[in-house]
C-alpha cells in the first residue's frame, strides 16, 4: 500500500476508528511522536516509568525472590531444596520463618572468610595494575592527533570482537608448561626450566588485568580528553617543569576519570568467575566460585542465595561512589 492510499484508507476508510491513528502516523512521522512524547504530560510520565519497570521485572523481582531464599531453611531432599519461607497454616494464619543461619555462616566458616578476603585482595591488585597500565595508555591517545586516537581508540576496543571465553582460553596456550611464553624463553636462554605460571594468582592477575583494561582506559581517555590545555601552559609559564604539572594540574583533574575506571574494574572483578576457574589456584577459590559450588553441586540455594546478597551488598558501596563522582563530572562538564 503506498503513502497516498494509506493516508486515504486512515481518513476515508470503512475503519472509522483507525482513521484518526492511520493520520497522525503518516502525517506526523517519528520526529513528531518523540515531540508530542516529551510535551505531553502522560507521554513525560511514560518515558519516565519505562526504565523504573525494567529495573523492577529484572532487579527489584530477582533480588527479593534471591533475598527471601537467602533467610530459607535448607531442605536436601525439597524440590525446591528449601523450606518455605511464608507459610499458609491450616487454621489460616500466615507463617513467616526467618532464620539467619545462612548469614551467620559465611562469617563463621574459615572457607568463607578467606574467600572473601582472597577475592577482594585480587579485586585491588587487578584494580592497581589496571590503573599503573591504563593511565599511560589513555593520557597517549588523548594527547595525540585525532587521527591517530581513532585508530588507538579502536585497537583498545579490538579484543570487544572476540569472545571474552576464547581470549581466556588463549592465555592457557600463552601461560602452560610447554607453552608459548615458556618455549620462547627457553629458546632465547633465559631460563633452562619451564616457569610454572598456570594455576597460579599471577595467571589470574594476567587474565584479569588483560580482560578489563580497557575498562579503565575508556573512562580515563574521556576525562582526559576534555583538559584544557591552556593550564598546563600557564604551569609552565609559572616556572612548573613537566613532572610538577602533571601532579598538580593533570592529575587532580583526572581524579573523577580514576575513580570511574577503578570501579569499574574493581566491581566486577570481585565476582568474576571463570578466569579464575580456568586460570587460578586449586587450593584457593573466589567468592563466585563458592557460590557456584554451593548452588549447583551441594544444592545448598539458602547458602548460595546469601553470598550473592552478601556480594551485592559488599559492592553497593563502590557502586554509590561511582555514581557520585560520575555525577559530579557530568556537572563539572556542564559548567
Amino acid at each position: 500500500m503506498s503513502l497516498s492510499a494509506a493516508r486515504t484508507v486512515g481518513t476515508r476508510g470503512t475503519p472509522g476508528r483507525l482513521g484518526p491513528v492511520w493520520t497522525f502516523l503518516f502525517r506526523y512521522g517519528p520526529p513528531r511522536w518523540t515531540e508530542y512524547l516529551i510535551k505531553n504530560w502522560a507521554g513525560q510520565r511514560l518515558v519516565i516509568s519505562l526504565p523504573y519497570l525494567w529495573l523492577l521485572i529484572f532487579f527489584l523481582v530477582p533480588f527479593l525472590i534471591v533475598l527471601k531464599i537467602s533467610f530459607a531453611e535448607f531442605s536436601p531432599l525439597g524440590r525446591p531444596p528449601y523450606e518455605p519461607v511464608f507459610r499458609w497454616l491450616d487454621e489460616g494464619a500466615l507463617q513467616i520463618k526467618l532464620l539467619v543461619s545462612s548469614y551467620t555462616y559465611l562469617f563463621n566458616e574459615p572457607l568463607y572468610v578467606s574467600s572473601w578476603g582472597y577475592s577482594i585482595m585480587v579485586a585491588a591488585v587487578s584494580t592497581v595494575l589496571c590503573l599503573l597500565l591504563g593511565y599511560p595508555m589513555a593520557y597517549a591517545i588523548a594527547r595525540s592527533t585525532p587521527t591517530y586516537r581513532n585508530v588507538f581508540l579502536m585497537l583498545v576496543i579490538l579484543p570487544f570482537w572476540t569472545s571474552f571465553l576464547l581470549r581466556v582460553y588463549a592465555w592457557i596456550g600463552l601461560l602452560k608448561t610447554d607453552g608459548v611464553i615458556n618455549n620462547v624463553l627457553m629458546w632465547l636462554g633465559i631460563i633452562d626450566a619451564p616457569l610454572t605460571m598456570m594455576y597460579t594468582s599471577f595467571a589470574v592477575y594476567i587474565g584479569i588485568v588483560y580482560s578489563y583494561l580497557p575498562f579503565m582506559i575508556l573512562p580515563l581517555y574521556s576525562n582526559l580528553e576534555k583538559h584544557d590545555n591552556t593550564l598546563l601552559e600557564a604551569a609552565s609559564d609559572l616556572g612548573a617543569g613537566p613532572i610538577k604539572a602533571f601532579l598538580r594540574v593533570t592529575l587532580p583533574l583526572s581524579f573523577p576519570g580514576i575513580v570511574a575506571g577503578s570501579l569499574l574494574v574493581f566491581i566486577p572483578a570481585v565476582g568474576e568467575y571463570v578466569i579464575p576457574s580456568l586460570l587460578g589456584r586449586t587450593d584457593q577459590l573466589m567468592i563466585a566460585k563458592l557460590l557456584s559450588d554451593e548452588f549447583f553441586l551441594n544444592r545448598d540455594w539458602p547458602k548460595a542465595s546469601a553470598v550473592a546478597i552478601a556480594m551485592l551488598l559488599l559492592l553497593v558501596v563502590p557502586i554509590m561512589l561511582f555514581q557520585h563522582f560520575q555525577n559530579k563530572e557530568l556537572q563539572a562538564n556542564k559548567k
